[in-house]
């Protein structure tokens, strides 16, 4: 895991945690006091980071290779999550997801860029760069929901559109 010079001691506070938890764990010992003050601490110390960082280090954190993505949302905070695939005039992008969840029991359409985690997978979801028809594709979902009278929930993570001329003869400028 990459871990920038600003966050070493949330990462080494967070190490002692883990330790401590294993080894009340293994000598069957309450240590919930101790965790308890180690968590709070790690709590106040990720504030005080995060709230000083320059306007560098904020890139460098909206960037990060281990922060979750859309599918890692979607997963944490939906239930019944059903994809829909395609944009009815060419075909399925997958630097684009989207389809029916729910959320606190309430129906919603989700919407949101998908990168992905190791090479094969980027190159399979484009680095997150959709392409026409996934510009299209949500603008499908979003008519849908609105058609249905269910919020959107959007998730936009993407260094931009595909910039390639096949986009462009595809038709980006319609979209």
């Amino acid at each position: 895991m990459i871990t920038y010079d600003f966050e070493k001691a949330i990462v080494e506070l967070e190490q002692r945690i883990a330790e401590l938890r294993k080894y009340a764990q293994e000598a069957n010992i309450d240590a919930s006091a101790e965790l308890a003050s180690l968590e709070r601490k790690r709590d106040t110390l990720c504030i005080e980071v995060y709230r000083g960082l320059n306007p560098f280090q904020r890139v460098q954190v909206a960037r990060h290779p281990s922060r979750p993505y859309t599918l890692d949302y979607i997963r944490l905070m939906c239930d019944d999550f059903v994809e829909l695939h395609g944009d009815r005039r060419f075909s399925d992008d997958r630097a684009l997801i989207g389809g029916f969840a729910a959320l606190a029991a309430q129906r919603v359409m989700v919407v949101g860029h998908q990168k992905g985690r190791d090479v094969k997978e980027n190159m399979r979801r484009n680095f997150g760069m959709a392409h026409p028809e996934g510009y299209r594709k949500a603008l499908r979902l979003m008519q849908l929901a609105d058609r249905m009278r269910l919020p959107i929930l959007c998730l936009i993570d993407t260094p931009g559109a595909y910039p390639g001329i096949g986009a462009e003869e595809i038709g980006r400028a319609h979209v």
